[in-house]
């Protein structure tokens, strides 16, 4: 299981990882991105990569 998280301070809202997330595990609420289908991610990362803030991360749980 995989916990992806997003640093509401570092995140610009710039909806990146919402696009290349394949399982929809953002979303943008108030101009920042949210997990709200933390449950569904497959620990592929590529929200981490796209992201030029480093404003998310993907902890193995």
């Amino acid at each position: 299981m995989f916990t992806p998280t997003v640093d509401n301070d570092k995140c610009i809202g710039c909806g990146e990882c919402v696009e290349v997330c394949p399982v929809e595990v953002f979303e943008l609420e108030d101009e920042k991105a949210v997990p709200v289908n933390a449950e569904e991610c497959l620990g592929c990362e590529s929200c981490v990569e796209v992201c030029e803030q480093e404003a998310v991360t993907v902890e193995e749980t």
